[in-house]
């Protein structure tokens, strides 16, 4: 099972309305315990959340990066990371 750092839970605790109507987590612990329930991966570059969409059967099909990395399952982490999360 994937481990998500304090950054990783931050980010989509501050910025999980891009996703949902309402809040799914309202502390680290819940943040954490909700991405490991959807599977969310980590990746290192928006080249690697295209990558992970296409091996996910994701159409992507003539979207920019730019467009990739402002889908709402995409949350940009300040490290240059990407949490990807599928509800």
């Amino acid at each position: 099972m994937y481990e998500y750092d304090e950054e990783c839970l931050q980010v989509f605790l501050d910025r999980q309305g891009q996703l949902f109507d309402e809040p799914v987590a309202e502390t680290l612990e819940e943040a954490e315990a909700f991405l490991e329930d959807c599977m969310a991966v980590v990746v290192d570059s928006i080249q690697e959340v295209a990558n992970y969409f296409l091996e996910e059967g994701v159409d992507v099909e003539g979207m920019s990066l730019e467009e990739l990395e402002e889908a709402s399952e995409v949350f940009t982490l300040p490290s240059g990371k990407y949490l990807i999360v599928e509800s």
